[in-house]
């Protein structure tokens, strides 16, 4: 077994924090909710960067990613070193789950304002002007949606595995899966894909569920390389689990609990109404968007396509990521590790 996987396995932190800097886990009022959120930095002086996860209900990197260095969408070990680097487990999510959390309170534009309170608050804080903005897949929705409505908290964005169209990406996705179905002779699965009808899919959350778990069983999420160091879905799952900052009951309610909670037929029908081509066809900061190559679960055509349209006096770009998938590969995530840094530059214009 490579080295890759042993670190993950061993359950090693692969950074620590020195007395100097700063690594906490910190219960926050955010949309009046208790909400949790990991900051880690060597240095407090250095500027914030705030990561979104995907999911929602997938908090990784989140909380649990404390000392870690490889997540799904990045690096971290050098992150630490020129940022403070905030990873939050969202509403409803992991450590920001609880029993008492409305259902009608779990919809994009809460996420959006929990994002923005979020913002100001670290702002306060640690006395800043702006932060570095990113998403990852289902945070992407959210950030965007942030940084173009107050570009002013904001030195940049950047979007990975970005979402752009909902109905697009479900009816990409589709054509995908029932062809592999088709490839696979899995008659079961292709009778079920047919059986849902065509997107968008505002009718009952169920009819989207089907998409996702054949897609799941198809394994979508990741990309096996020949070089066998690709990202392994459970990597993630057992990183959660052997954090010190999760137990048992942690792990039951962002899996069960948590996705129950956000996946409401009206949290489905929200999500048909996203299309950032119509609603976002400029932003006032700097714009950057990596892909996966082979990512089928999130289309990169219409993030590609997006980007080309996109008015970004401030600058933008698309990268492509050869080896990855949604989840990224490890010598992908070093490279955004890389290119997350480089962001520093525009702190310098301000």
């Amino acid at each position: 077994m490579e080295e890759f996987y042993l670190g993950f396995l061993s359950g090693k932190l692969d950074f620590v924090i020195d007395e100097n800097g700063l690594s906490n886990v910190d219960r926050v009022m955010i949309g009046d909710i208790n909400q949790t959120i990991l900051i880690q930095a060597e240095d407090v002086t250095k500027p914030i960067l705030l990561f979104l996860h995907g999911g929602p209900s997938m908090p990784i990197p989140g909380v649990s990613s404390k000392g870690r260095d490889y997540t799904i969408a990045t690096n971290t070990k050098e992150l630490v070193k020129n940022f403070m680097l905030v990873f939050w487990d969202q509403r409803g999510t992991g450590k920001s789950y609880n029993n008492h959390i409305a259902e009608e309170t779990m919809n994009v534009s809460q996420f959006v304002a929990d994002t923005i309170e979020l913002t100001d608050y670290l702002r306060k804080r640690f006395v800043k002007k702006k932060i570095f903005l990113v998403g990852h897949s289902w945070g992407t929705v959210i950030g965007l949606k942030a940084a173009s409505a107050f570009p002013e908290k904001y030195y940049s964005y950047v979007g990975i595995s970005q979402i752009v169209n909902w109905v697009e990406n479900d009816r990409l996705g589709l054509i995908w899966t029932k062809e592999e179905a088709t490839r696979r002779k899995n008659m079961k699965a292709l009778k079920e894909l047919i059986a849902v009808g065509e997107p968008p899919w505002t009718e009952s959350v169920e009819q989207w569920g089907v998409l996702r778990k054949w897609q799941r069983n198809f394994n979508t999420f990741t990309y096996k390389t020949e070089d066998n160091r690709y990202p392994k879905l459970l990597m993630f799952f057992w990183q959660m689990m052997q954090s010190k900052e999760y137990n048992l009951k942690d792990m039951a309610d962002t899996f069960a609990k948590g996705f129950k909670l956000v996946y409401s037929d009206n949290f489905i029908h929200e999500l048909s109404q996203i299309d950032f081509a119509k609603s976002t066809p400029k932003i006032a900061i700097p714009a950057t968007f990596f892909h996966g190559r082979k990512d089928v679960h999130v289309y990169g055509k219409p993030v590609e396509d997006y980007v080309e349209a996109l008015v970004a006096d401030s600058g933008k770009q698309f990268v492509w990521f050869e080896k990855s998938a949604h989840a990224f590969h490890p010598d992908d995530t070093k490279e955004i590790e890389m290119r997350l840094i480089d962001e520093l530059k525009y702190a310098e214009r301000i």
